[in-house]
């Protein structure tokens, strides 16, 4: 987590500050609970929130004690101590360290993922926006990276809007999944706090309860939400990708905005560079990068270890405010993109009418000319166009067993560029709906 891609929104939730606010609200919820319970004084329940509330932690005091105690929740309840008098040994009653810890961490997450969803909000937005303006703008369709048949601009960001719905959706059910509590005690069993303890601090946090911890949270969880995670990073390289490809010299149909006084090259003052796709790019790496780590960190041994504990130090702040940074700055390129129909049109007539091939092969077809020779009629007119030795239309007028088939007139109709955007409407709705 550096400064230069870090929003301060999400950075905020990783602070130590926050977390410690977090710690102490579960200590505060879990208190509540056994006070109600009569485990402890009522009044002592009442003194730590009093006393605790509204306190800032002192970080580098936290930092000290834990250097002594080589335990960053000893240190924390010593210090929680300090503020709350004789009354904070009634606090972490049968509770046990993954209690907190794990609790927080998804706490945390869950709020990441609020702000994530918002960003995903952003770049909906934006797709749909543009995609609209260019619904029926034609430009070429590749693959391979080699020119295939028509389709529009507005599809490419279709196709990326319901790509990131779907992005939206699993992120939703992340959430959900990792949005639980565990405050069971030493290896989960509740032999020390009652589970309707447990019950009121996940209600209280905004979680439900785990079903059966081991002392920790399940990490499959875990798994879950950064594999998503990993996988709406691969979405937003994959646009990022796109973006660069089409703004290469060679290309030149959408180009990211450039700014007056922006500067493309240390050496070249005519460089106009694609970089926020390429740092997208490189931030999707390192989302994505977490992945791994989330998925070994399912496997802790017997009731529960710490070999996760210091992976999710990292990946927990670094993939979230990565992604968060990524997504904001992807909604805004999107917006802002420049688009050039005129350039889009020059490269779809680039091939000579090529683009047409299979419309004229199933017409061929359709006249009773084998599938095999059709190709062959096709190919055979196609190739030399390849070369730069004519045009498409004109050598299939003047291929004589192409003729025995179909006339001028039905060759000319095939190469109607309309036919290949016949559907767009069709794809529109069923992506966007009848807005």
């Amino acid at each position: 987590m550096i400064p230069r891609y870090t929003r301060p929104e999400m950075a905020s939730i990783w602070e130590p500050q926050t977390r410690f606010k977090i710690w102490f609200e579960i200590e505060a919820h879990a208190a509540d609970a056994l006070a109600e319970l009569g485990t402890i004084p009522k009044e002592a329940a009442k003194t730590v929130w009093a006393k605790a509330k509204d306190a800032t932690f002192d970080v580098a005091r936290i930092d000290e004690i834990e250097r002594e105690t080589k335990h960053d929740v000893i240190a924390f309840l010593t210090h929680l101590a300090e503020i709350v008098g004789p009354e904070a040994r009634f606090v972490h009653q049968g509770m046990t360290s993954s209690d907190v810890l794990d609790t927080c961490l998804n706490v945390q997450l869950t709020r990441a993922a609020d702000l994530l969803l918002a960003d995903l909000d952003k770049v909906l937005a934006a797709l749909k926006k543009r995609a609209f303006e260019h619904k029926m703008t034609p430009t070429i369709g590749r693959s391979h990276g080699i020119h295939a048949e028509p389709v529009t601009f507005g599809l490419k960001l279709a196709y990326a809007y319901a790509e990131f719905t779907r992005a939206k959706e699993r992120l939703i059910a992340a959430r959900k999944e990792v949005a639980t509590c565990a405050i069971s005690g030493a290896v989960g069993t509740f032999a020390q706090i009652d589970p309707r303890v447990e019950e009121h601090v996940a209600k209280a946090m905004g979680l439900v309860p785990e079903p059966i911890s081991t002392q920790v949270i399940p990490r499959d969880r875990h798994a879950m939400y950064f594999s998503t995670l990993g996988v709406i990073a691969s979405s937003v390289e994959r646009i990022a990708v796109e973006i660069r490809h089409m703004q290469r010299t060679e290309v030149l149909e959408a180009e990211e905005f450039f700014s007056e006084g922006q500067k493309g090259s240390s050496a070249m003052p005519h460089k106009r560079n694609p970089v926020l796709s390429e740092n997208l790019t490189g931030l999707s790496r390192m989302v994505r990068a977490y992945v791994t780590p989330a998925l070994e960190n399912v496997v802790l041994w017997h009731e529960r270890d710490i070999s996760h504990s210091s992976a999710e130090r990292m990946m927990g702040p670094d993939a979230t405010v990565t992604l968060d940074f990524a997504l904001v700055r992807l909604a805004g390129l999107v917006d802002k993109l420049l688009v050039y129909p005129a350039n889009m049109q020059k490269n779809l007539d680039r091939l000579g009418g090529l683009v047409h091939s299979q419309r004229v092969l199933l017409a061929l077809t359709q006249k009773g000319a084998s599938r095999e020779d059709s190709y062959k009629l096709v190919q055979r007119n196609a190739m030399p166009v390849w070369r730069g030795e004519g045009d498409f239309l004109q050598l299939l007028k003047k291929d004589a067993e192409v003729r025995k088939y179909l006339s001028d007139a039905e060759l000319e109709e095939l190469f109607d560029l309309g036919y290949h955007l016949k559907h767009v409407d069709t794809i529109f709705k069923r992506v966007f709906g009848e807005s």
